[in-house]
């Protein structure tokens, strides 16, 4: 394309002579997907296709999460896992492949900021295996594609908002300070640079300013290696990195559940145990989880072996609002082994329909109103899918002075636009960790109760997760139990509960069905419900 000639010619430069270091990716890889991309076989994006024997750079992608994910180059690691001539040389071969088809191409999906800056910290990352037994003809075009996509990503990155993505990038240009032959002054500004995302990005308590925790896991995976080669090189690390990631990786504890997976908040999804442990076997912090997250908002009840995480915050202001859910005021329940209430979570693989579903307040273990999200979306491709609308507001005070239970009461004023009402949740967490005490009441503006011919229709529901057994009793009792024979039942005062059909968007496998517990009422008759978890059974381990 003309265009992309054009733009290609204004990024032009001079050619490094060598890498200087290769730095390691803590990503799980797996020898056997080097065999299938081998044989063509790309699984990417939640889709496999075959090329054939055909280049994958010359084949229609079916959807967008494939094409994303093939031009990112992150399978490189399946083929460093074989370690093998025969994946080098078929990961040299994909590589040349790109930089033919698509190289010069600056304005196609493959110069994305995302998309370049994952690309090239893969390619720095697993240049050995790209390199070794490389002729002088393709080491060279390796080294000018890397100069030529670095010298594009460090002048589209200046213009960027301030999000997950230019952070990465940030990472990326840090990275290539290192791994290419640069001037002291060019390494100085690029730790400059992420600094400055430090300061910007990543609150106080550690949390980033997106509110989805999952953020703090993509961001260590890259942060962990590029602080490595700082200190292999005998470099000076970026001032602010060490504080940051400490600070990172306390936000990082507050968002594990009891068995140790990563709560289901504005955006966040599932990913693999070997993942999470991955990056958290580098955490040389200490300490037990906060009990709150102040400035990300967010709140922690612990007692035994029982966690509660709750959203109490607002949404992220215009752009950082683009994975935000309308969840305020959610909660998540794990115990011991098992995970008993949560939220559908983000889907693993983007689709957009799923994704879409997932940030309903529906979504969500908390309340609706009038079959209601909290937020307002924009659905505009001019602004793209940011808050525009909805919670503004969220006040929280502790209960924890109370004897013998931790608690919270928090009250968001979503609903003020449409309805002129406030929901606030009340939950306490006994010492004991055997009970939840919840209590969740709709007031009008002043905190009154409404008017008893308010006919608003209230469902507050909780998402069971998808590994947990669901029943009822004849007396309306809903009783949960998991795979180890541990036992939580489900009360409410004044109302029966029902069991409804439900849909778990965060699991590996893709969009799974679960079972939810809602509570209906009319506001007007019914403006204020208590309910209970109790534990019932423990663990057959510990029984």
């Amino acid at each position: 394309m003309a265009l992309g000639r054009i733009n290609a010619m204004r990024f032009a430069g001079g050619t490094p002579d060598r890498l200087v270091v290769a730095p390691i990716d803590l990503r799980i890889a797996d020898s056997h997907i080097a065999e299938e991309i081998y044989s063509g076989r790309f699984a990417m994006g939640g889709t496999m296709v075959d090329t054939g024997g055909g280049s994958p750079f010359q084949v229609e992608a079916p959807n967008r999460a494939f094409a994303r994910s093939l031009h990112a180059f992150g399978w490189l690691r399946h083929m460093r896992a074989a370690d093998h001539d025969l994946a080098c040389a078929n990961a040299r071969a994909l590589v040349d492949d790109w930089i033919t088809v698509e190289g010069r191409h600056l304005n196609g999906l493959g110069f994305q900021p995302e998309v370049l800056a994952s690309r090239l910290i893969a390619w720095f990352s697993h240049s050995p295996i790209v390199l070794r037994g490389a002729d002088h003809g393709f080491y060279r075009r390796f080294l000018k594609s890397i100069a030529l996509q670095t010298r594009y990503l460090r002048h589209v990155t200046a213009a960027m908002p301030a999000d997950a993505v230019r952070f990465r990038a940030r990472i990326a240009l840090a990275m290539a300070s290192l791994c290419l032959p640069a001037s002291a002054g060019t390494v100085r500004s690029a730790s400059r640079h992420l600094d400055a995302e430090f300061d910007l990005q990543i609150l106080p308590d550690g949390g980033h300013t997106s509110r989805n925790p999952m953020v703090l896991i993509d961001l260590l995976t890259d942060l962990l290696p590029l602080r490595q080669t700082y200190v292999n090189l005998g470099q000076k690390p970026p001032a602010k990195m060490a504080a940051g990631m400490d600070r990172m990786f306390s936000a990082l504890r507050f968002f594990r559940h009891s068995n140790g997976e990563l709560a289901l908040f504005n955006g966040a999804s599932a990913m693999s145990a070997d993942r999470m442990l991955g990056v958290l076997r580098y955490d040389e912090t200490s300490g037990t989880a906060y009990r709150e997250m102040p400035h990300s908002r967010y709140q922690r009840l612990t007692a035994a072996n029982t966690v509660l995480i709750a959203d109490t915050g607002p949404p992220p202001k215009d752009r950082m609002s683009t994975t935000a859910h309308a969840g305020c005021l959610s909660f998540e329940l794990s115990s011991g082994a098992n995970r008993f209430i949560v939220n559908a979570g983000a889907p693993v693989t983007y689709h957009p329909r799923h994704a879409e579903f997932a940030r309903l307040t529906a979504a969500h273990s908390t309340l609706t109103l009038d079959d209601s999200s909290s937020l307002k979306i924009s659905h505009s491709a001019f602004l793209g899918p940011i808050v525009t609308g909805g919670v503004r507001r969220v006040t929280v005070e502790s209960l924890d002075q109370e004897a013998r239970q931790l608690g919270f009461v928090a009250t968001h004023d979503g609903y003020v636009s449409s309805l002129k009402l406030l929901h606030r949740r009340r939950i306490r967490l006994l010492a004991s960790g055997h009970e939840v005490q919840g209590r969740d009441e709709v007031l009008r503006l002043d905190e009154t109760a409404p008017a008893p011919d308010n006919r608003t229709v209230g469902v507050a529901r909780f998402h069971v997760h998808p590994k947990i057994a669901v029943s009822q009793d004849e007396d309306g009792a809903v009783h949960m139990t998991a795979g180890d024979g541990e036992s939580w039942v489900f009360l409410a005062r004044d109302l029966t509960p029902r069991i409804e059909e439900d849909v778990h968007f965060a699991d590996l496998a893709g969009a799974r069905t679960s079972k939810q517990i809602v509570l209906e009422f009319t506001v007007g008759e019914t403006p204020r419900v208590d309910w209970k978890l109790i534990r019932t059974t423990l663990p057959r381990a510990e029984a």
